[in-house]
């Protein structure tokens, strides 16, 4: 029975201490980033110094919650060399950190003994945790959210053991 999701917007709105984001696919083919990493590919670059043009609700909402006092991480494991789609998030992360993210990159080979939950994730305040579900070419196929203390356990020692070992971004090279 599919689950009635709320919106990132309105969790990420509802949050007060701190909101973690698990990303592990080498590649992803979600709504319009698809064709925004098309055009990457043949060439086009995001003009920073025009927000307007780049700017929408996803960045707002993180930018709301950080200047609500909200911590907003996001890590990234990727296999290495990386992908062309990785060499294009790593690009427009820029996006990620104008809105007030902190983001870090880890190598998978460094990821070994880590326990993992099967799937990306965002972890807000450490007690609820929105799951997203990829089909294998990268594509959404849906999520669910959940305060089950122990995979709300699981995802957040994750977290903190990929933050522990992972390269700031601008530190990270592709």
């Amino acid at each position: 029975m599919p689950q009635n999701v709320p919106s990132f917007i309105d969790m990420l709105a509802g949050c007060h201490r701190s909101a973690m984001h698990l990303e592990m696919r080498d590649a992803y083919a979600v709504g319009d980033e698809a064709d925004e990493f098309s055009a990457w590919q043949r060439g086009h670059r995001t003009d920073w110094e025009d927000r307007a043009s780049w700017w929408h609700p996803f960045y707002q909402g993180v930018s709301d919650a950080v200047a609500r006092g909200v911590v907003v991480r996001r890590a990234r494991v990727v296999s290495e060399p990386v992908t062309e789609y990785i060499r294009y998030e790593h690009y427009i992360t820029q996006a990620n950190i104008v809105a007030g993210e902190q983001v870090r990159w880890l190598p998978r080979r460094h990821a070994t003994a880590i326990a993992f939950p099967g799937n990306d994730f965002w972890l807000f305040d450490d007690q609820i945790a929105r799951i997203n579900h990829f089909t294998g070419d990268g594509v959404m196929v849906g999520q669910e959210v959940t305060d089950d203390p122990a995979l709300v356990k699981l995802c957040g020692s994750a977290f903190e053991a990929v933050w522990e070992r992972a390269v700031p971004h601008a530190e990270y090279k592709v």
